[in-house]
């Protein structure tokens, strides 16, 4: 017979627990009105306004009046919008709109809240590949590279040129005077546009599996003027080409790849001598205990778990994760042949690491 034990049960953590189960599931509720409320507009249209009602704002914001008083009535109960029940009228604090509005920038944190209802989609799928292995694929989520690159504007409109790229030594002047550029997993190609319109001496190529990216990307070429740009549906696991360029990037793509190995040994060779390797990724340790105090972890394994593993293992993939963390990205950089490392961080973007990798 098996013997039983009891564990004494603390009362006070009990409750201390249940209360912080409650504020984890009214989180998860109040993201997706956040969504909501960066979708339409409605952060942008408070900010503009005066205390105001329902209907007022509904007006401003060319809504649905019954909506809008619905969605007020959440974000106040979840204290980020303020109330006066004497005037039943709603405002949104300068505090708040600070970091809840595309004026913020890279300060804007309600342009992750659309990412929750997305990977909500595809929980099913991921329950499936827990039971059954394999992986949740990238076209299962469709309006994820849309999400992705609205997230990446407002980081890299206020300081791809001004402060990434001179992190590498040398690098402006180069592009100033033209050199051969190649950006892998471009997505809708924003970063690479920027780069090509401030550099028109210098030549980039972007390459993306996705047809809808690499559309956007042509068509905001298009609209910009810019020539000295182009962008190919193209698999960078295919990539095969010796001395090529003088830069490659790699804005937040090599966790997500199925075999990140073999890609990083092919961007080593595309490399012409002493060009460099321009890698943004996440800022974080491959060791979960250095991640406990890191103040997006919880929300950075789930956009592990519901994306950048689940992409890469239904590709049959090495499944590397969001999380895997600067030791293991050291440790596939040298791997794939780069002797010279620096690791640098951007003020404004806590999330990301920039490594310069040189042949």
């Amino acid at each position: 017979m098996v013997a039983q034990t009891t564990q004494a049960i603390d009362p006070a953590k009990v409750e201390a627990f249940a209360g912080r189960m409650l504020q984890i599931l009214n989180g998860g509720m109040l993201s997706l009105l956040i969504s909501v409320g960066h979708q339409t507009g409605l952060f942008e249209t408070l900010a503009g306004l005066h205390p105001s009602t329902s209907q007022e704002i509904a007006s401003a914001a060319g809504l649905h009046e019954r909506y809008v008083r619905e969605w007020l009535a959440g974000m106040v109960t979840g204290g980020i919008i303020e109330y006066d029940p004497m005037l039943k009228t709603y405002a949104l604090p300068a505090e708040h709109a600070a970091m809840l509005t595309r004026a913020a920038g890279p300060n804007n944190l309600a342009v992750l809240a659309p990412f929750v209802s997305q990977y909500g989609a595809i929980e099913q799928g991921v329950i499936s590949s827990f039971r059954n292995g394999g992986g949740v694929p990238y076209n299962a989520a469709p309006h994820i590279q849309h999400l992705q690159d609205d997230l990446n504007r407002a980081v890299y409109d206020a300081t791809l040129i001004s402060t990434t790229l001179p992190l590498v030594p040398g690098l402006v002047d180069k592009l100033r005077a033209g050199i051969e550029a190649l950006d892998i997993g471009c997505g809708e190609g924003h970063v690479l546009n920027l780069m090509a319109q401030a550099f028109p001496n210098s030549h980039f190529t972007g390459y993306d599996f996705q047809e809808d990216g690499i559309a956007a990307a042509q068509e905001e070429a298009r609209a910009l003027g810019i020539t000295n740009v182009r962008f190919e549906l193209k698999d960078v696991a295919s990539l095969d080409t010796s001395a090529s360029y003088d830069l490659v990037t790699a804005f937040d793509v090599i966790h997500d790849l199925a075999h990140p190995r073999p890609v990083l040994s092919a961007i080593h060779r595309a490399l012409k001598p002493g060009g460099t390797l321009l890698m943004v990724d996440i800022a974080a340790s491959s060791n979960l205990e250095d991640n406990l105090e890191h103040p997006i972890a919880p929300a950075l394994y789930t956009v592990s778990l519901f994306h950048c593993m689940t992409v890469s293992l239904a590709q049959g993939g090495e499944g590397l994760g969001t999380m895997w963390g600067e030791q293991k990205a050291r440790e596939l950089l040298a791997e794939s042949g780069f002797t010279r490392v620096d690791v640098q961080q951007v003020p404004g973007d806590f999330q990301n690491n920039y490594y310069i990798a040189g042949k």
